[in-house]
């Protein structure tokens, strides 16, 4: 295990959240805070960069403009972090990027409460967008 990783590790564990799983040779653990809504958070560590992931929902083939237009408001209004689309473009995931060599408690801290604050403040709405035509 790397030592960044080894970090990361010790502060999620500081913070409360408890290691679901980890791919040690990836650098990646996966974390769980129901508390705070957290459900498979895939927290990643990429050269340089530590990298945040958190499914929220799958999309519907038929979202319109509608939907994006609206995802991109509500990313105007988030603290850290931005709801992106995968790389397929059907599922909507909440995404950080840390600076990896200066890391500390606080700034993971911080995108986690970002995260827990975006989902209390539209989770309902992003709910909706599954059941959009």
């Amino acid at each position: 295990m790397s030592d960044m990783l080894d970090r990361v590790r010790d502060y999620v564990l500081e913070l409360g959240l408890a290691i679901d799983s980890e791919i040690p040779e990836e650098e990646i653990l996966i974390v769980d805070d129901e508390e705070r809504a957290i459900s498979h958070l895939v927290i990643d560590c990429e050269d340089t960069i530590l990298v945040l992931e958190q499914l929220i929902v799958q999309l519907p083939s038929t979202a319109d403009s509608s939907v994006y237009k609206r995802l991109l408001q509500i990313n105007r209004t988030l603290i850290f972090g931005a709801f992106v689309l995968n790389e397929e473009g059907d599922t909507l995931v909440y995404r950080n990027t840390l600076a990896l060599e200066n890391l500390d408690l606080n700034e993971l801290e911080g995108t986690l409460n970002a995260l827990t604050l975006a989902l209390a403040e539209n989770g309902e709405e992003l709910l909706t967008f599954v059941g959009e035509n």
